[in-house]
């Protein structure tokens, strides 16, 4: 069994990896998975002993139909752990293979807010250096419209 975690990336540092909330989630995920996995494991064990134990020949039929009984439901019981084991093992492979993509869309979307926010401020600040340069050439403007060099040049 993966013991370093299900689904969990390996990336660390800034920016990269999934979220403390999802590397949480995917722990609390792993415990549950773990904790089916020692239940059923511990079911078909003791099932099995049981099956054995009631496998013995006994001389009345009264008895050996009691124990037949016993076996078949014991058997089920088997069958039962053995198929929660068997989809326990589908939802792991799930788990594996979307977990990596639920991870990775995770940090894409962070990256599109960051850049969002990055766009925002840059439209910000484009807008600003625009009325700064709308406003130094009126003033420009107006210095050259009232300074005596364009008075002069005008004359003929």
């Amino acid at each position: 069994m993966n013991k370093g975690g299900i689904g969990m990336g390996s990336g660390g540092g800034a920016g990269s990896g999934p979220t403390a909330a999802a590397a949480a989630a995917a722990a609390q995920k792993q415990k549950t998975l773990m904790q089916r996995v020692e239940t059923d494991i511990a079911n078909l064990v003791d099932n099995f002993t049981h099956l054995v134990n009631v496998a013995r020949v006994n001389d009345p039929p009264v008895r050996n139909s009691q124990e037949a009984f016993m076996m078949e439901m014991r058997a089920a019981r088997m069958v039962q752990a053995a198929d929660s084991l068997l989809k326990l093992v589908s939802e792991l492979k799930q788990t594996a293979i979307f977990s990596g993509f639920a991870s990775l869309n995770d940090h894409v979307d962070q990256r599109i807010d960051e850049f969002n926010n990055l766009a925002e401020k840059t439209d910000g600040m484009l807008a600003g250096i625009g009325d700064e340069a709308s406003a130094s050439l009126k003033e420009l403007e107006s210095h050259f419209y009232s300074s005596q060099q364009r008075s002069q040049d005008m004359l003929p």
